[in-house]
C-alpha cells in the first residue's frame, strides 16, 4: 500500500510537471502564432506565424518559455519523482537500469494527460482561435522537411537533452544545484536553433497535448507526423543514454 501510495504522488507529480511545460512552452508558441495573424506569410506552413514574421526573435521567446518552464518543473518535482516529463526520458532510464520497469507505464501515461490537460485548459481560456489559429502550439514539420530529416533532428536535439540529464541529474559525481537550469538552457537551445526545422519537440509529451487539443477543438489534423516526436526523441534518449554511462564509467 505505501508503495503504491508514493508511486502516486511520483505520477502525480510528472503529471502536473508536464501540464506546466506543455501549459507555458506550448502556450507561448501558440500565442506567438495569434499575435502574427493577419500578416503576410512567407511560409507555407500549416499553423502558420512562427518564425515567418519575427525570424529567430520569436523561437527566442518560444524557446525562453521552455526553458523556464522545464528549469522551474526540475526544482519542484525533480526530488520527488526525478522530473522526467518525458516519456522519451524515462524510457532511456528505464533502458539503462536507472529506472524500475514497474513504474515506466504510469509515468508515461501520467505525462501524457498533464499534457493533454494543459492543451485543453489552454484552449478553454483563450478559446477555439488557440487551436483553429494557433495549433495550440503544435509542432510539426516546416516546409522542405522531409520525414526522415524530422526524425533525424528530433534524435540530434533529444541525445543533446538526454546527455545533459544523464551528466547533471544521474551521474552521482557531479553537482546538482543548478541541474535543472542547465537543463532547461539546453531546451531553450535546442528550440531557438531547430524550432524551423521541427518544431523542436525533444518530447513525444510535448507533441501529443496540442494534437489532443487540436483534434478536440478544431485545429489542424497532424497525427501523421506524431511518430517523428516518437522515434526521433526516443532513439536519441536512448542513444545518449548508453553513451554517457559508457563514457563515464557508470555502473549498470
Amino acid at each position: 500500500m505505501e508503495t503504491e501510495r508514493i508511486l502516486l504522488k511520483k505520477c502525480l507529480a510528472e503529471l502536473i510537471g508536464t501540464f506546466i511545460l506543455v501549459y507555458i512552452g506550448a502556450g507561448a508558441a501558440a500565442i506567438t502564432i495569434l499575435l502574427a495573424k493577419g500578416e503576410t506569410w512567407q511560409s507555407d506552413f500549416l499553423c502558420k506565424g512562427i518564425g515567418a514574421l519575427g525570424g529567430l526573435a520569436d523561437w527566442l521567446s518560444i524557446g525562453i518559455a521552455f526553458a523556464i518552464a522545464v528549469a522551474a518543473s526540475i526544482y519542484i518535482f525533480g526530488h520527488i519523482s526525478g522530473c522526467h516529463i518525458n516519456p522519451a526520458v524515462t524510457l532511456a532510464l528505464w533502458a539503462v537500469k536507472r529506472f524500475p520497469g514497474k513504474e515506466v507505464i504510469p509515468y508515461i501515461i501520467s505525462q501524457l494527460i498533464g499534457a493533454a490537460l494543459a492543451s485543453i485548459l489552454f484552449v478553454i481560456i483563450v478559446g477555439k482561435r488557440a487551436a483553429t489559429d494557433g495549433c495550440c502550439g503544435a509542432t510539426a514539420l516546416f516546409p522542405g522537411i522531409s520525414y526522415a530529416q524530422g526524425i533525424l533532428n528530433e534524435a540530434v536535439i533529444t541525445f543533446f537533452l538526454m546527455l545533459t540529464i544523464m551528466a547533471l541529474a544521474v551521474d552521482e559525481r557531479t553537482p546538482k544545484q543548478f541541474a535543472g537550469l542547465i537543463i532547461g538552457l539546453v531546451v531553450g537551445g535546442g528550440i531557438i536553433t531547430t524550432g524551423n526545422i521541427t518544431g523542436a519537440s525533444f518530447n513525444p509529451a510535448r507533441t501529443f497535448g496540442p494534437y489532443v487539443g487540436n483534434t478536440l477543438f478544431g485545429g489542424p489534423n497532424l497525427w501523421a507526423q506524431f511518430p517523428i516526436y516518437i522515434i526521433g526523441p526516443v532513439i536519441g534518449a536512448i542513444i545518449a543514454a548508453f553513451l554517457y554511462t559508457y563514457i563515464a564509467g557508470l555502473k549498470t
